[in-house]
């Protein structure tokens, strides 16, 4: 028999083709993956794990189980599952993996329940517009810009949080979904001039824990309410704040672009221009010819 081994594990030992990886923080990781003509195996992994099919898929099959992959569906992968797979032709699919004690503490301050008392249950070839759209934006991003690890980030705690509602109980759905109210006046303060104060900060410094432990909250509880406040997402406020820095120093024209850069948290200056250019339409030499604001 097959000793217990991570998805990544097994499928790095197989045809499978890794693009890029993520580390997440707190029991998560992103991978992009390619794999054709393949016939993996899992055994008891460890992790969850959300998959979803970017490209390709038809052919695939869990051997023994109903359905097969399609561009756009989405299988759901529990820690303690076993399955057989074959692999039809090439296909390009996004994994989520999380830990089964990152799954046990969301599920204890989401739900307060006790995580034995609701798994997550074996899904294959799902169809779910939500999740679709979901891994096509986090494979859209630039996973080595600080802003897109954060945004990665918030992506993967949405769709952990969707995976564990749809198996939750309607009682304890409706406890989680109370509306609750935005941060209060202090915690934002205090907050916001962190963030102004800490653009160019490492992204552990900037995850969803660190600032949620900042004001006293759970990760999860820190979104919404920022998003009530503020009306957007963290990684939104942050990316648009690091923007407004980095076209007033800029526009000052008393640093060179890659001080620019590391004081607003992009990884280079090539970084810098192409954020720039996508979001103004103006290359740093040109907004620097605009002068001081």
């Amino acid at each position: 028999m097959e000793a217990p081994a991570r998805v990544d594990q097994v499928l790095s030992r197989s045809r499978a083709q890794l693009e890029r990886r993520l580390e997440l923080g707190d029991g998560m990781a992103l991978a992009l993956w390619r794999n054709a003509h393949d016939s993996p195996r899992y055994v008891q992994p460890g992790h969850h794990t959300l998959s979803v099919y970017l490209q390709g898929g038809q052919g695939t099959r869990a051997l023994g189980m109903p359905g097969e992959g399609s561009p756009g569906c989405h299988c759901v992968l529990p820690a303690e599952h076993e399955s057989r797979w074959q692999v039809g032709s090439g296909q390009r699919f996004l994994h989520l993996y999380c830990s089964g004690l990152s799954w046990a503490e969301r599920v204890v301050r989401l739900l307060d329940a006790e995580p034995r008392a609701l798994s997550l249950g074996l899904r294959l070839f799902a169809q779910d517009a939500t999740l679709r759209h979901w891994g096509q934006a986090v494979a859209a991003l630039d996973w080595a810009a600080p802003e897109a690890r954060l945004q990665a980030e918030a992506l993967a705690h949405q769709a952990l949080d969707r995976l564990l509602l749809e198996a939750a109980t309607p009682a304890q759905r409706q406890g989680a979904q109370r509306p609750r109210g935005g941060l209060s006046a202090a915690a934002r303060r205090q907050l916001l001039a962190f963030l102004e104060a800490h653009l160019d900060a490492p992204n552990e410094a900037l995850s969803l824990a660190a600032l949620a432990a900042r004001v006293h909250l759970s990760e999860f509880h820190f979104a919404r309410m920022f998003r009530v406040s503020m009306g957007c997402s963290v990684h939104e406020w942050l990316a648009a704040a690091r923007r407004r820095r980095a076209v007033q120093l800029v526009r000052q024209g008393r640093l060179p672009l890659a001080e620019v850069a590391r004081r607003c948290g992009y990884a280079n200056p090539s970084h810098l221009s192409r954020t720039l250019r996508g979001s103004l339409g103006l290359s740093p030499r040109e907004l620097r010819r605009l002068g001081p604001p």
